[in-house]
Formats: structure tokens, sequence, C-alpha cells
């Protein structure tokens, strides 16, 4: 990664790996403290083969990253964390075979803690799927670039 922070090359470099590469994950947006991705919906990713829609532990793995990159773009940089606690308020299910656009904001950062909240939805943010809301930390170890 360069000296500049670019929340679009960091989703492409940890999207492309690992779970996140196998559940497809996609960049769609980010701002100066929350970042956007989708899950695309899968056949392979629904919960009850009765019905077409995501399960429900592919959502928590698209908000927890969606968390992390929300995080790192308000840092202004790409390090290690973990997740300490990650709530996910579920208010229905997602619509059949309808991708899942998660939104992360991180709203507080401390030198020991950042605090996330978020929102999963099919296509209407006013209509969610579920509600988050997080708390992580930095590795130890890791430089904040001297923060």
């Amino acid at each position: 990664m360069t000296s500049q922070f670019d929340p679009e090359q960091a989703a492409q470099f940890v999207l492309n790996v690992g779970h996140s590469g196998w559940l497809g994950m996609q960049y769609r947006a980010s701002g100066e403290d929350w970042a956007e991705l989708t899950l695309p919906w899968r056949e392979d990713l629904i919960g009850e083969s009765e019905r077409p829609v995501l399960a429900s532990g592919p959502i928590v793995s698209l908000m927890d990253m969606a968390s992390g990159l929300a995080i790192w773009t308000r840092m202004g940089t790409f390090q290690a964390i973990a997740t300490l606690d990650l709530r996910v308020d579920y208010q229905r299910p997602a619509r059949e075979r309808h991708d899942v656009i998660g939104r992360a904001e991180c709203y507080r950062l401390t030198r020991s803690a950042a605090f996330v909240r978020g929102v999963a939805h099919d296509g209407d943010p006013d209509d969610p799927v579920a509600h988050t809301a997080g708390v992580f930390m930095a590795l130890p170890g890791v430089s904040r670039d001297g923060k």
C-alpha cells in the first residue's frame, strides 16, 4: 500500500483472499468514516433449500468486513484489527435471490478501540435486513502510523 490510504485498494486486497474471497464480496463505496460492500446472491449461500435467500452467516461476515474497512478508512491506514464484539439484530430475511449490501460507519475511534454501527439491506436501507453494532481493537505490536 502507498502512504496515501486508498479504501478501494485495501478492499480489493482483503476481499480477494480467504473467506471474503470465497464469499465473493465486492467493494461499493466509502467515505471519511464509512464503507459499503455487496454480498452477491449465490445458491450455495442460502440457508434453507426451500427459500432462496442468503443465510445469516455470510451476512455476519459481510458486516464484519464492512466494519473493518470503515475503521481503516477512518484511521487512514491499513492495519491488523480484531473483532471484540459484533452484535447483529436481524429485522427480516433478505428477499429471495437478492444481493445484500452492508454499510458500516466507524463513529468513534480511541487509542484502544473502534466503535462501529451498520445496516445490511437488499436494496432499501430504510427496510433493513439487519442492524449491527461492534467493537474492534488494533492487534498489539502493529503501529497506527504513530498515533
